[in-house]
């Protein structure tokens, strides 16, 4: 099954939707492990729209939307660079 990956740039996802967020670089701290890490470039992301609306400060330096993680891994709207929505699991048949 191919992905098919959206630009943050092209296109954004609806309000509220998870979806795949492609973060390059993102490194994900281990827990109990003394500050290492593993890459983690795919993560569930959901998309908040106009977060920072009503906060000029952080809009200003954070933009006007951001990505809402699972557990710690929050992230601000310019950390993303693409976005594919979730796919669906396989069939009770398969």
């Amino acid at each position: 099954m191919s992905t098919t990956w959206t630009a943050v740039a092209d296109q954004l996802p609806e309000d509220d939707q998870r979806v795949l967020g492609f973060i390059p670089g993102n490194k994900v701290f281990l827990p109990g492990k003394d500050l290492q890490f593993e890459q983690r470039e795919v993560v569930v992301l959901r998309f908040c729209k106009d977060f920072y609306a009503k906060n000029e400060e952080k809009r200003a330096k954070h933009g006007l939307h951001f990505w809402a993680g699972e557990g710690n891994s929050n992230h601000f709207f310019s950390d993303v660079t693409h976005w594919c929505p979730i796919p669906e699991g396989p069939s009770s048949s398969e």
